[in-house]
């Protein structure tokens, strides 16, 4: 009975002393994003944005000792990126914690040098997650993060609500921490990260008329790498060519001439696509068979135009499917010719298709170039909104 109790008593005891090593979150200086750019002499600048959670309640008036904005960005430089963090701590009054951050902003200057060192410390970062976002910037990191956007209280979640909910409109891929890690880690893939740039939009709503008036963070396309160094850019358009490779694409919008009108437009809504990658091995090197099949619909007409005339809809088809070929061909001979980078992911489809064979061809890396890539895309017009007839006038 007694060893019993004495047992006991030491778990009570143990479980009175309270938490060891706790930090109270008002300790806590809590990071919604960082912008990485180049410093002085070498060195690089991290850029925080922290968030002031008294002035991030959306109120007009700032209270005693505040400043009314919702953020404070802290900007360090240092040798590495560990060192730049520490440098933070001479003058921020609160702990740098990582464990809510959205996104990684790197300054394209920056990554055209290498990104391995900051791939191995946020992988590294316990606190940090790696489910967040990774971008580029040909602006500056620091002012990218620094940026108050119109439509939320805090910009890295703006970022974040920007990757994940705005899928529809396929002008930029959605690369997280893990993909990044995974594609640099692989024999076969290269890192592809999506682009931003800030634009001046909005109106003021305390100047009517005066345009331009708020910085936003626009979708800008994609960063094409070749193991840790940035190498190119993908424009917007030609991104929804990337996207079937790397990830599902939700819908999309492609704009046609009207048939039989070339200078009136129609907007085709897609509805629903899939896409398969083939491999083979064609005279003992490996080769690709793509297919795009998609579905349809017809969203806006500036022409008069119904479902029932077979004729139009095959005509609208057979011009979106190669509207689509060609931008995935476009990306393809990019990724082939100009980049010599399999940011498409095609190495990792033979490796796991062919795990014996793909052993023997040698370094993916120099037989990429030269594999054959075949692009075939099926449309169909399957729907016009809740029109079926077009809109006449009544006079």
């Amino acid at each position: 009975m007694y060893p019993k109790f004495l047992l006991l008593a030491c778990i009570f005891s143990f479980m009175m002393t309270g938490c060891v090593g706790k930090v109270e979150i008002d300790d806590l200086a809590l990071v919604m994003a960082v912008g990485l750019d180049k410093g002085e002499n070498g060195a690089i600048k991290v850029t925080t944005q922290i968030v002031r959670p008294a002035d991030a309640r959306g109120q007009t008036g700032a209270p005693a000792g505040q400043t009314g904005d919702p953020i404070w960005s802290a900007t360090a430089e240092g040798d590495t990126i560990f060192e730049a963090i520490r440098n933070l701590a001479t003058f921020s009054s609160r702990r740098v914690f990582w464990a809510h951050n959205y996104a990684i902003v790197i300054n394209e200057d920056l990554a055209r040098e290498g990104i391995a060192d900051i791939i191995d410390f946020f992988s590294r970062n316990q606190q940090l997650r790696m489910r967040t976002w990774v971008l580029v910037t040909p602006d500056s990191a620091s002012e990218v993060v620094s940026t108050l956007t119109g439509l939320e209280v805090i910009p890295g979640e703006a970022v974040d609500k920007l990757f994940r909910y705005t899928t529809i409109s396929a002008k930029s891929p959605s690369t997280q921490m893990l993909d990044l890690q995974s594609a640099y880690l692989s024999d076969t893939s290269q890192p592809v990260l999506a682009r931003v740039q800030l634009i001046k939009r909005g109106v003021s709503n305390k100047k009517p008329g005066q345009a331009g008036a708020y910085e936003q963070v626009d979708l800008a396309g994609a960063g094409v790498f070749r193991k840790d160094k940035l190498v190119g850019i993908l424009k917007p358009e030609e991104v929804r060519g990337l996207l079937p490779f790397i990830e599902h694409v939700e819908s999309g919008v492609v704009v046609l001439s009207c048939p039989g009108d070339a200078e009136k437009k129609m907007s085709i809504e897609i509805k629903n696509q899939s896409f398969h990658v083939e491999p083979s091995i064609r005279d003992g090197t490996p080769a690709f068979a793509t297919s795009l099949v998609v579905y349809g619909s017809v969203v806006e007409a500036g022409c008069p135009f119904t479902l029932s005339d077979k004729k139009d809809v095959k005509k609208i088809e057979k011009e979106m499917e190669e509207k689509l070929k060609e931008e995935i061909e476009l990306v393809v001979k990019k990724a082939q010719e100009e980049y010599k980078s399999d940011f498409l992911e095609l190495g990792k489809v033979f490796q796991n298709r062919y795990p014996s064979e793909s052993r023997e061809i040698g370094n993916w890396e120099d037989v990429f170039p030269s594999t054959l890539v075949e692009v075939n895309a099926n449309v169909t017009i399957n729907d016009s909104s809740i029109l079926y007839k077009p809109t006449k006038s009544g006079g």
